[in-house]
Parts: C-alpha cells; sequence; structure tokens
C-alpha cells in the first residue's frame, strides 16, 4: 500500500486504541507486559524457510496469502498483480511448505464496480491457536471479502469492499461477485480516517460477540485528512450488511501504515498480527493482543519480522501465521532480489 507521510506529529509506539466511543463496548483491559512476553516467545519465528510461492512471470507480483486447511488438505489464496490489477489464485499443499497452484478463483470483469481489481482473503477461518484452521459455512456458502474497484492500476482509483460466496472452497472455480459493496469511502457514515479509500479485509465470527454481534471485520482504510493507513473495525449480524463500530482507528501510528490484520486467540487472549511500514524506516511485522477484540495492547517489543535476506531486502510484511505439529509457520509477503513473492519463516529450523 502505498503511504503518505502527515506533518502532524504522534509518539511512536502508542497505538491509539482506547478512545473508542461507542455502545456495547467492553472496560478497557490492558494486557499485562508478562503476558504480552509470553505471547512473543509463543508466536516468535526466528528462522527463515525461504520463499514458497513465486509467479512464473517475475514481471508479476504476488501478495496477501490466507491459508486454511480442509480435508487434511492445506490451501492458500493469494493474490497476483499482472500491471492491470488484482486477481485472487487459489494454490494447495501437503506439508504448508511445497504449494501448487489450482488456478484463479476471483478475475477481472467488465463493466462492474469491480472490474480491474479483485483481491480476495476468505472469511471464518478458525482463528483459534494450533487448531484444525477450517473454515466455516453460513448459509450454506463459504464467504470471501475483495478489495475491489474498476481502476486499473496499482490499487489504483476508489477501492470498496466487496463479498464474494462459493458453495465450494476448494476448487479453482470463479466465486460469485455480483453483491454490491459492503463499505465504501463514499458511505454516508464513513469515518475522517476512511474517506480515501479502503483497502485489505479479513472478517472472523466472534462467538462470545464481544461487541454485541457474531460478524467482526478489520480492514485498512486511508482518508482524505488522515493520509496514512489505520485498521478499522465494523460489525454485521449476516454478513451482508455491515456496520463501522467506533469512531476512530483501531490502529494507528498516524503516520505511514498499519495494515492486514489477522487474529488467532491463543488461551483468553486475542493476538492480531499485522504489518506496519514507513512510521520507521522500511515493513516489518508487528502484533497487539486484547482480551475483547476492541481494547488493544501494542507490543513494545522488537518486530516479529525483519528483511534479513535478499528475497525480503526491501519489506518482509502481511502476515498470516499459525501453528501446526508444534511449528509455528509466519507466511509473510516478501519484496527483494526476487520481486514480490510469499516467503515463510518458522519457529523451528526446517531447512536441516
Amino acid at each position: 500500500m502505498k503511504a503518505i507521510f502527515l506533518t502532524t506529529a504522534v509518539v511512536l509506539g502508542f497505538i491509539s486504541l482506547t478512545s473508542l466511543s461507542q455502545t456495547n463496548t467492553s472496560t478497557n483491559m490492558e494486557v499485562p507486559q508478562e503476558e504480552m512476553e509470553k505471547v512473543f516467545d509463543e508466536i516468535k519465528t526466528p528462522f527463515k524457510y525461504g520463499i514458497v510461492i513465486q509467479h512464473p512471470d517475475s514481471t508479476k507480483m504476488v501478495d496477501s496469502p490466507t491459508i486454511f486447511r480442509k480435508n487434511n488438505v492445506w490451501y492458500m489464496t493469494y493474490i497476483v498483480f499482472d500491471g492491470k490489477g488484482y486477481e485472487t489464485w487459489l494454490s494447495e499443499s501437503d506439508d504448508l511448505l511445497h504449494w501448487e497452484s489450482k488456478g484463479k478463483i476471483l478475475s477481472f470483469t467488465e463493466n462492474t464496480w469491480d472490474a480491474n481489481q479483485k483481491a480476495g482473503y476468505v472469511s471464518l477461518v478458525d482463528i483459534n491457536w494450533a487448531s484444525d484452521y477450517s473454515v466455516e459455512k453460513y448459509q450454506d456458502k463459504y464467504w470471501m471479502t475483495y478489495l475491489g474497484g474498476n481502476t486499473a492500476g496499482y490499487e489504483a482509483g476508489t477501492l470498496k469492499i466487496g463479498l464474494a460466496n462459493s458453495t465450494t472452497l476448494t476448487s479453482a472455480t470463479e466465486w460469485n461477485t455480483k453483491l454490491p459493496p459492503l463499505l465504501s469511502p463514499d458511505d454516508e457514515d464513513v469515518r475522517w480516517f476512511e474517506d480515501k479509500t479502503i483497502y485489505k479485509s479479513l472478517v472472523i465470527r466472534d462467538d462470545s460477540k464481544h461487541t454485541g454481534h457474531p460478524f467482526v471485520m478489520y480492514y485498512n482504510a486511508k482518508g482524505d485528512t488522515a493520509k496514512y493507513e489505520s485498521i478499522a473495525m465494523a460489525v454485521s449480524d449476516d454478513m451482508l450488511t455491515w456496520k463501522r463500530y467506533g469512531e476512530n482507528p483501531v490502529i494507528t501510528r498516524g503516520k505511514g501504515i498499519c495494515g492486514d490484520a489477522q487474529i488467532t486467540k491463543i488461551g483468553d487472549i486475542y493476538v492480531m498480527f499485522y504489518f506496519g511500514a514507513f512510521w520507521k524506516p522500511g515493513a516489518f511485522e508487528r502484533f497487539a493482543c486484547s482480551y475483547d477484540l476492541i481494547n488493544w495492547t501494542d507490543w513494545q517489543g522488537e518486530d516479529l519480522l525483519t528483511p534479513s535476506e535478499d528475497y525480503d531486502e526491501k519489506y518482509a510484511h502481511k502476515p498470516w501465521v499459525l501453528k501446526w505439529n508444534g511449528v509455528v509457520y509466519h507466511f509473510y509477503n516478501a519484496v527483494g532480489i526476487s520481486g514480490r513473492v510469499i516467503a515463510l519463516a518458522t519457529s523451528k529450523d526446517l531447512t536441516k
């Protein structure tokens, strides 16, 4: 995502999470430092395995992994930018290390609001840590939100959040994208920090209904005056109608980028993986913790992941993290000598 710097000074290391003024707000509870350190020890992945997905055409960019499991097979959706816009692809694996492309599931269309941009992210993946990472069906369908727009170019024009559905999850067949946008920077209830464009989204089920609603969405957005990217929340009772939650960003630095949230639950703590960029040099992986999905405590320690190899020497960002058979797998978008690819870091050295 493109970053535009503000002239307004902000205090680095602070995340504005406590100023939300809405109904159904849980008591603001900061996660203690000792608990944050335990989480960091559990999720850290110091061993870089290398590139796992790379487009055969080096001029095309691969991005934004979402990983889930069905019938003892792993699947990954990811997006490809070919110079015109984003399309969404599906890949499969038996071991989380070796991936084989199955084909496209969201393609370009003609004369639609999302004609040239369809960057998809599967919804309702099991968020429990070390779970089976299955995808829940809702109303007998699988669901996927996507970054959509009709302007050709790299994240060009006004981007909105679309919703796709399908009766199949594991085959390379086109998902239905005929629904209207869920959220747009042109909406009447749009907030000050999201009235320019909207980027990646993630939808999870919250069985505890911390917000009063079963479905929660986190998404990146940028405003006309807030010329930086922040993470916002929205809620829904039916997956089709969404209401913005709170008056301010959930996570922001007031400059640069905070984006691409992924949620997991470890014990009674929700962990948000996200990436930061340009509020300090480069792009890197971070995390925050919460007891209620609303109020978040930011990790103040070292980055989860930073550039260190030739294939991620420019950026190491856009996380999808899971634990399987005692190993933590941290998939991320790497930008370096090999172009824009998907790489993997792990909690144990799998290269030996």
